[in-house]
């Protein structure tokens, strides 16, 4: 049951897409909308089927908000999701208004960027059976470190994938404007990187240890 709601959470969430982008863009003919919208379908899906074969715990998690969330957290979604939806309701008006005009290469410039970030992401997901929606010591499933895959280069490999998908969408979309609720939701990710790294530095067992091996947070030979 948990697996066929996710799917049906997917669902929800291409359908949201679609309304983020074509409601401000008031037409229906744009292109890379709807290329855009296709392209997130089936990178949702496939995420789906990867948590289906590899991490099907990780399903039932992500759709409830867990015990013990910390405060911060839930201030920051509040305050996140606002400017991450700006970036498609922007990118619609800029459709409707058909101010920019990007050339192919910056568009496959967004799809190299979009690929390997949902890669990222897909693969941060399968690998750590603690990937909720929150950020929370999940000691009512025996929290612990994760160390393989993509968390023995940095810490917060999803982050960086999750970075990946919004700075990838003004160039997909063909829009300048949505640079700047993007570059917004990058500072966004990394100040929640900052506070989730210093809330397992304090409370989970074995992760200072790890934050020793592992350097960095976010992006690899920087920070």
């Amino acid at each position: 049951m948990p697996s066929a709601l996710f799917g049906l959470a997917i669902v929800a969430m291409i359908l949201v897409f679609a309304v983020l982008l074509f409601a401000p863009a008031r037409r229906l003919d744009w292109t890379l909308g709807w290329v855009y919208v296709g392209i997130v379908a089936v990178k949702l899906i496939i995420n789906w089927a990867c948590l289906r074969r590899w991490n099907p715990e990780l399903i039932e998690h992500r759709m409830r908000l867990g015990e013990g969330t910390k405060t911060w957290d839930k201030v920051w979604a509040a305050l996140f999701a606002p400017v991450m939806i700006a970036v498609y309701v922007v990118a619609g008006l800029e459709a409707r208004e058909g101010v920019s005009t990007a050339a192919v290469a910056v568009w496959l410039l967004g799809l190299a960027i979009f690929v390997p970030g949902s890669a990222m992401l897909t693969w941060s997901m399968i690998v750590n059976p603690f990937f909720e929606k929150t950020v929370r010591i999940q000691t009512d499933r025996r929290h612990r470190v994760i160390d393989t895959g993509p968390y023995a280069y940095v810490r917060h490999p999803g982050y960086l994938g999750f970075i990946g998908w919004i700075v990838s969408a003004p160039m997909m979309l063909d829009s300048s404007w949505a640079f700047i609720p993007a570059l917004l939701s990058v500072v966004g990710i990394v100040i929640r990187t900052a506070l989730e790294d210093r809330t397992l530095q304090a409370e989970l067992p074995g992760y200072l240890q790890y934050a020793a091996r592992v350097r960095f947070r976010l992006f690899p030979g920087m920070w």
